[in-house]
């Protein structure tokens, strides 16, 4: 059933309490960064209450004068009408039929300048825009004029839109308590270039300009006309124009916004482009002042596969890397349990806080693709649960329907579906967990059959409907939507019988695997290992526990 902006608001809302702090995760790839010219962004959706679906709002037409409730996003809160378009563009999860996509990442900022009588706040801002940009500049231009007339209701925000041609990035935050509007920039990355932001303020200085013109496609910065002299009201900043940095005043960097955010931009980069060891000491929250700039030149293209990938990290090849500690238990598991703080006698530690994590909702990689058109050019590539087990699946920006494994109402978070993606990818990881190490390579292995068989598959599906599209462009959504909903439902059945397969290979700390049956038997016993928990862990056990297990002599 196809369901409005409200309806499926209302349904979602009621579990999308998302705890935004240290959240979420995104990385901004130029169509000259890619190999085959492609805007991409990701999207890692954090939070221990957010339910993974795949949202889907169909084009619609409203007579001129309707009013859109408003809903916080976070908490279901009503906080009041906007005055809906006349038309709205179909929207599949993060990205619409125009091929515009948009991701998002909390860093919170200057607590004071949160307006709690906003009537916009940042998840209706991302989902209201895709339904009405044409482009990325018109999706900043619909931004900055909605926060502008209803206020903006939540902590500061940092955005990554793209469409077919450019990729921005836009940091936003509110003036303080009933003062409507906000203050603002949004860059353009250089093209052959990558970004990224992963919940703190990226933006530092930029060129100031006196107006925004959204037609002008030589402009590469925008930004609140008052976004220095606010600054300065406030007490800010008293420096020079030229000195003014967005970051640094309006969310100022300390150890966890470094250690726990900027560390996982800095973990990107530094899989795809060397000399990223400079900034060690700043992503370990060592040295504050040494900042990461906001863009950086891969060393090589990326695919969408070597995309898929930077989502998949956990400070492998850094002295982050969470399976080299202790916490990683005898089997390098690569999750920490929350709370993200911990105490003992007294001083407080923490846990890492890699880009891949247990509490991920969803995640996604958009690709836009400006020689297609656009019902056939815009993909995202959606999973959920963690991204370092999940599989990404090409869902078409034009899709009519959603699968019914990753369907709104399918199941939530309180309410267990055995048809649901959700529920299917989290008993595999949830279980996987119990003895990572041997696991994941079986995990693994399906996921790189699968994900690899769809990049394959594209070329053909790309191809077959855009002849369909030249006649019959409704034949060619159709083709296309089929196809999605098809590998949706297709590869939550492949993940179910993956789990049927790791219960019975690892069920009570045994590894199992059948044996033929030969004539004369009718049942064989499978060939069972029982592997322990391996040498180092056995020599940290002996540390901490001296010769309490050790085996005394024997007599006879």
């Amino acid at each position: 059933m196809k369901k409005s902006f409200l309806t499926i608001s209302l349904t979602l809302l009621s579990v999308l309490l998302i705890n935004t702090s240290f959240a979420c995760t995104n990385f901004l790839i130029t169509k000259g960064a890619s190999t085959d010219g492609s805007t991409m962004i990701t999207y890692a959706a954090d939070s221990h209450v957010l339910y993974g679906e795949l949202y889907h709002w169909p084009a619609a037409d409203y007579p001129k004068g309707t009013m859109l409730k408003v809903y916080e996003w976070d908490t279901g809160k009503y906080l009041g009408e906007i005055e809906q378009v006349e038309h709205t563009y179909n929207v599949i999860g993060n990205i619409n039929e125009n091929q515009v996509a948009i991701g998002e990442t909390t860093y919170g900022g200057r607590s004071e300048l949160r307006d709690t009588t906003g009537i916009v706040d940042y998840g209706s801002l991302i989902y209201v825009t895709l339904q009405r940009a044409g482009t990325a500049r018109e999706a900043i231009k619909i931004m900055s004029e909605l926060v502008k007339k209803y206020g903006y209701y939540s902590s500061g925000e940092s955005f990554s839109i793209s469409d077919p041609n450019e990729v921005w990035i836009m940091e936003l935050i509110g003036k303080g308590p009933g003062i409507t509007g906000a203050v603002w920039v949004a860059r353009q990355i250089p093209d052959g270039y990558i970004s990224g932001h992963a919940n703190h303020a990226r933006i530092t200085t930029f060129p100031f300009n006196k107006e925004n013109n959204f037609n002008d496609p030589n402009q590469t910065t925008y930004h609140s006309p008052d976004v220095i002299e606010f600054a300065r009201e406030m007490g800010y900043f008293d420096g020079k124009d030229k000195d003014f940095s967005f970051s640094d005043t309006y969310a100022p960097i300390d150890f966890g916004g470094a250690r726990f955010c900027e560390a996982r931009v800095y973990a990107g980069f530094n899989r795809v482009a060397s000399g990223m060891e400079k900034y060690e000491d700043y992503a370990m929250g060592e040295n504050l002042e040494n900042r990461m700039p906001l863009w950086i030149k891969p060393d090589k293209k990326l695919s969408v596969r070597d995309v898929m990938g930077l989502m998949r990290d956990y400070y492998q090849n850094t002295p982050m890397d969470m399976t080299k500690d202790v916490g990683a238990g005898p089997y390098n598991n690569i999750v920490r349990w929350r709370p993200l703080y911990w105490e003992v006698e007294g001083q407080k530690y923490f846990n890492e806080r890699a880009i891949s994590t247990q509490q991920t909702g969803f995640s996604f990689v958009t690709q836009s693709r400006n020689w297609l058109p656009d019902p056939i050019g815009g993909i995202i590539w959606f999973g959920v649960d963690d991204s370092y087990s999940s599989v990404y699946i090409p869902m078409y920006c034009s899709m009519t329907e959603v699968p019914e494994t990753f369907a709104v109402g399918n199941g939530s978070l309180m309410e267990y579906s055995d048809n649901s993606a959700f529920w299917v990818f989290n008993q595999v990881s949830n279980f996987a967990y119990t003895r990572y190490s041997a696991m994941i390579p079986d995990i693994q292995k399906i996921q790189d059959k699968l994900e690899l068989g769809f990049i394959n598959e594209i070329q053909g599906i790309d191809k077959a409907a855009e002849e369909m599209h030249k006649t019959n462009p409704e034949q060619a959504i159709k083709f296309v939507t089929d196809y999605s909903v098809h590998q949706g439902n297709k590869t939550v059945s492949v993940w179910k019988k993956l789990y049927a397969h790791l219960f019975t290979k690892f069920m009570d700390g045994n590894i199992k695997e059948a044996r033929p049956v030969p004539e004369s038997s009718i049942y064989i016993t499978p060939k069972v290992e029982q592997p322990g928990y391996g040498e180092e862990w056995y020599k940290f056990i002996i540390q901490e526990t001296g010769d309490k297990f050790k085996v005394k002599s024997e007599g006879h």
